[in-house]
């Protein structure tokens, strides 16, 4: 069985970022209700199931404090029941039922090495925050990059990665999606111990 890996799954705008300013998705979430047909010379497949088919492969989690308190805002309970995830915050943040939270000062790379630990062989989602994956990518612990360009621009927001990356990416995955939407895949170079 293939070690689990450290992937950034994320969507972004055509700009570059994966929230606005005032960190708020819904330029994302209401994406498909404005989209215009596809160009039917475009091999594109829909984009129903992706997601779900992702999360069948996740077995933990790492988020920032942030996006954690973004996901408890939602309501609706705890969406990924059953996989342990690390938070990183200093404060005290509340913990929904049936949720299995910890909380770790911020040092992602050892809340990353305590989730593969606890991921049970299956891949650790980097779940939003640019200052995360930016840590672990300068760690050498991210092994992916897995974004889906939104085609809007934002114009400011939130951006992918907090800072520069000098290191080059491998392109490893282009697929496009009937609602105009693009799924990109990098491979990172990795070499941090684990």
């Amino acid at each position: 069985m293939p070690a689990p890996r450290l992937r950034y799954y994320a969507a972004q705008s055509l700009d570059g970022y994966i929230a606005e300013a005032d960190h708020t998705l819904a330029w994302l979430l209401e994406h498909d209700e404005r989209t215009p047909p596809a160009d039917p010379a475009v091999p594109a497949r829909p984009l129903e199931g992706e997601y779900e088919r992702f999360l069948e492969t996740i077995g933990a989690i790492v988020v920032g404090a942030r996006t954690y308190e973004y996901v408890l805002g939602e309501g609706g309970g705890w969406p990924y029941p059953g996989r342990p995830t690390w938070v990183l915050t200093h404060r005290e943040l509340p913990v929904p039922d049936g949720a299995d939270v910890r909380f770790e000062a911020p040092d992602a790379p050892e809340a990353a090495r305590r989730a593969i630990a606890a991921a049970d062989g299956r891949d650790v989602w980097v779940l939003g925050g640019g200052p995360v994956a930016q840590e672990l990518a300068e760690a050498g612990l991210l092994d992916t990059v897995e974004v889906t360009v939104v085609p809007v621009v934002l114009g400011a927001g939130v951006p992918l990665f907090s800072g520069r990356l000098v290191t080059p990416f491998a392109l490893t995955g282009v697929q496009p999606y009937a609602n105009g939407m693009v799924h990109l895949t990098y491979r990172l170079p990795t070499g941090a111990p684990r």
